[in-house]
């Protein structure tokens, strides 16, 4: 069992959701530690790294596909059950210690974020009635994280499938969140 070290570095802004919003002034907000600092929950990052995995697995000729359920988990819809806890643990993406101590000594946490705008269209090019929608963005920054207890034939499959991961979050196709995600040595 080894543990992967990885920074997720963000070229574009990124939303990582809340499910909170700021009333009238905002509709969405961005996830934030008790420090008012961005991240990304563990539990989001299994998800995308579960799903890359896969794909580079199913593309390439490896037979390596009884292995994922038991470094991700395994839950059977059909049977509630039948649910298998993965052996890896994935901690949540952070900056870098450095990082938090400049910003939060200096106070600086409301300019790691903006806010950006969007409404819907109609077909005359007109704004739609009531469509206005903002929503607060993370700057591009880097973030890191560990995933703990990786399955040793795993390992490499995992770190070349970061490189299939290229945006996270929301509005990716609209340009938010892009991304490059790459082993810490």
């Amino acid at each position: 069992m080894k543990d992967i070290k990885y920074q997720i570095e963000f070229h574009s802004p990124w939303h990582c959701g809340s499910g909170l919003s700021a009333g009238a002034d905002l509709d969405a907000l961005v996830i934030k530690d008790k420090d008012g600092l961005p991240f990304i929950p563990g539990k989001t990052l299994k998800g995308l790294i579960r799903e890359a995995v896969e794909n580079y697995v199913h593309f390439s000729d490896s037979n390596l596909e009884e292995l994922i359920p038991k470094v991700f988990g395994f839950s059977n819809s059909d049977e509630m059950n039948e649910i298998q806890k993965g052996e890896a643990f994935f901690s949540n993406a952070e900056l870098d210690e450095s990082d938090k101590s400049f910003i939060l000594q200096n106070q600086l946490q409301s300019y790691l974020f903006n806010s950006i705008s969007s409404t819907a269209i109609n077909d005359q090019g007109i704004a739609k009635d009531h469509s206005l929608r903002r929503k607060e963005v993370t700057i591009p920054c880097k973030l890191y994280a560990t995933i703990h207890f990786v399955d040793d034939s795993l390992y490499q499959t995992i770190v070349k499938a970061f490189g299939m991961i290229k945006r996270m979050g929301v509005n990716r196709s609209r340009g938010l969140g892009r991304c490059t995600i790459s082993e810490i040595k």
